[in-house]
């Protein structure tokens, strides 16, 4: 079944679409945390950042490097806040692979990335060395 996000892509769910190139698209968030907050996705169908093809991926990056300035920019914005969830588990609410690019002003209440997390493991660090040995050996 085809994603809201799908939906917008292919013109059936109108959006405020502020920037399209062949892979990939942005718009306005429709429940935005603060003016400007927008969304930028790829065409196609991931469900998670794992499932994006390499060159479907540089396409995003781009896109959200366009898109952060432009952003700022246009509101004022003293800062942004660029995020990805990726799985449910992590907040991702559509499973359709977006970036929230979500402006940020002095005195806004919001926290840093940090704020999300509930309680912070306490690991020594040879359970940081071997977590860390995992990741480099499956990169």
């Amino acid at each position: 079944m085809s994603t809201i996000f799908s939906q917008i892509v292919e013109g059936e769910i109108p959006a405020r679409i502020v920037y399209e190139d062949e892979t990939t698209i942005a718009f306005l968030d429709a429940n935005p945390l603060a003016p400007g907050h927008t969304l930028v996705i790829p065409k196609d169908e991931y469900e998670r950042l794992n499932d994006v093809p390499e060159d479907v991926a540089t396409d995003l990056y781009a896109t959200v490097h366009r898109m952060v300035p432009a952003v700022e920019e246009s509101v004022d914005a003293d800062a942004t806040t660029v995020a990805f969830n990726n799985g449910e588990e992590a907040g991702q609410e559509v499973p359709h692979v977006h970036c929230h690019i979500v402006p940020r002003f002095e005195g806004d209440g919001g926290g840093p990335i940090h704020a999300i997390a509930g309680d912070r493991p306490d690991l020594a660090d040879d359970e940081l060395d071997d977590i860390a040995a995992d990741i480099e050996s499956r990169a």
